[in-house]
């Protein structure tokens, strides 16, 4: 048998196989199948040199993520209830900076959570919830109570746990009044409003000024931290009425007022009382200024007064700008919207640097143990020593009770008395003002 006819033999099988699966390859189209075929021949059997390849495509099965610790928030605000609207927008900033701030916590091999209670602006909700949080070990730090007596109420309860807390929106002195290591805000306190007023009424230029107030603790020390300051500031007090305002006694001090005739009026009471009283005093014909504080931040209330109540300036002091105010918040109101399909209402922006803080803290916490997780205590000392955290409302700085240092004061002025043209009423000063 001739060397041809061996080749033959040995290769027939081989086309044969070949032929049958370039067959089935046809008949299963679509599929791209590449075929080598090798066929006998009379000269030597081709060596076969490799196929040009593209480089491997690496391994599609990623090494899952394993955090060697996770860590939580807490977010503790009204979701049901009257307050709803500002612990729902609270709550979603929470989630919102979780989302966008825990990148280096994550490099660090963190996860982290966010955990959400509705305490219903409530206190005994909220203290039922204290507990269940405070029994979550892996929770470090929390952002919330929307109200100032519900804060003060749970405080205890983070304090005896150890667990750092800082509020967006509660602004009583006593809050941070405690001294408690965990406590914390991101707001200033109501109390410091009077310092404020009194410099903003030394920049208007005016001179003489009468004092209208509540006997109410905040109310008096708004109106004594004006009187003094701006006796300071060189302006004459020329009256005042250290009273509830009732039916019985409003015609009696708005005659005091008239006869003093001051340029400016400084009201330090509750827009219940304070409303009814402007009311009078402008139909007596005073057309001075009126300043007073965020009691005054009552658009639904202002509205009875009508448009009487803008025949002279109207002001009044807060703590809480809406977020469009703040020069670093677009990025922030545009993720916002992007997300909730909405606009943030008042401290949402707040709450979004407050659960900043919390992650710098823990991170800050974990640099100083090599890495490894920190404790409660820990984080509450990371918070308190926070030096100039960048934040979209400001540059925020603790002092040894946890209010920040300075605080921040807004000056409304009224020039619409209508509630659907409320976005009117402009925003004339910011002053930064020590804790009290």
């Amino acid at each position: 048998m001739n060397i041809a006819k061996i080749v033959a033999r040995i290769f027939r099988p081989a086309f044969f196989l070949s032929q049958m699966i370039l067959i089935l390859a046809v008949g299963c189209s679509p599929v791209e199948v590449t075929i080598v075929v090798l066929t006998a021949t009379s000269s030597p059997a081709p060596t076969l040199q490799p196929l040009p390849t593209e480089t491997p495509a690496p391994d599609a099965t990623l090494t899952p993520f394993v955090p060697k610790a996770v860590v939580k928030i807490v977010s503790a605000v009204p979701l049901s209830g009257a307050q709803a609207v500002f612990g729902q927008d609270i709550n979603r900033s929470a989630e919102l900076a979780v989302q966008e701030l825990s990148g280096p916590l994550n490099e660090m091999g963190y996860k982290v959570e966010l955990v959400t209670y509705d305490d219903q602006n409530l206190v005994e909700t909220a203290l039922a919830n204290a507990q269940q949080i405070v029994a979550d070990s892996e929770i470090l730090c929390g952002v919330g109570h929307y109200d100032s007596d519900v804060s003060i109420a749970a405080s205890n309860v983070y304090h005896q746990a150890g667990l750092a807390f800082i509020a967006p929106s509660a602004t009583a002195p006593l809050l941070t009044g405690q001294s408690f290591l965990e406590v914390n805000r991101v707001i200033g306190r109501t109390d410091g409003q009077g310092l404020a007023a009194a410099r903003f009424a030394k920049d208007q230029g005016f001179s003489k000024f009468f004092i209208v107030s509540q006997k109410t603790d905040i109310s008096l020390k708004n109106a004594e931290s004006f009187r003094v300051e701006s006796g300071r500031l060189g302006l004459k007090r020329v009256g005042s009425v250290i009273n509830n305002v009732t039916a019985d006694n409003t015609a009696n001090f708005v005659s005091m007022i008239i006869k003093a005739k001051p340029d400016l009026v400084y009201i330090s009471s509750t827009v219940d009382q304070a409303i009814p009283f402007l009311n009078e005093l402008r139909t007596a014909g005073y057309a001075g200024a009126i300043l007073g504080t965020d009691k005054l931040a009552n658009p639904s209330m202002i509205q009875n007064v009508g448009p009487s109540l803008v025949k002279g300036p109207v002001f009044y002091t807060i703590m809480d700008p809406p977020a469009e105010y703040y020069a670093d918040a677009s990025q922030f109101l545009q993720d916002f919207y992007d997300r909730y399909s909405k606009t943030p209402v008042s401290f949402a922006a707040q709450a979004y640097d407050a659960t900043g803080i919390c992650l710098k803290a823990i991170e800050e916490a974990s640099k100083a143990k090599a890495g490894t997780p920190p404790t409660r205590a820990d984080v509450a000392k990371a918070v308190r020593a926070i030096k100039d955290y960048k934040g979209i409302t400001g540059t925020y700085n603790f002092n040894n009770h946890g209010d920040p240092e300075p605080m921040q004061y807004y000056v409304y002025q009224v020039v619409s008395t209508d509630t659907a043209s409320w976005d009117q009423n402009p925003i004339v000063a910011t002053y930064e003002i020590a804790p009290p």
